[in-house]
């Protein structure tokens, strides 16, 4: 097996791109906590799924929405709640 060494260089990279992805996370949740109501693409954005798992998730009845014409809203406190409700903890 081939050894990697890593220098100094090496971790301050990772830091610097560390902090960018903590930063854009801390700014997605600062987007969240502004708006009153999300559309589907910033919901599949935030949970990184694709518009026909979205889809899936409204029609059995996993995700609230709001739907006003043809436009689906979801309640970003909502979405919070079921996230919570569905997590699992594995006790080993």
């Amino acid at each position: 097996m081939p050894t990697e060494i890593i220098t100094t260089d090496d971790l301050r990279e990772f830091r610097l791109e560390l902090l960018d992805d903590i930063k854009k996370l801390l700014k997605l949740s600062e987007d969240l906590s502004r708006k009153k109501y999300l559309k589907s693409p910033d919901l599949m954005k935030i949970l990184k799924v694709s518009s026909g798992t979205l889809q899936t998730m409204r029609i059995n009845g996993t995700l609230p929405y709001i739907k006003i014409g043809g436009i689906i809203f979801y309640d970003p406190e909502e979405i919070s709640k079921v996230m919570k409700e569905n997590s699992i903890h594995n006790n080993f």
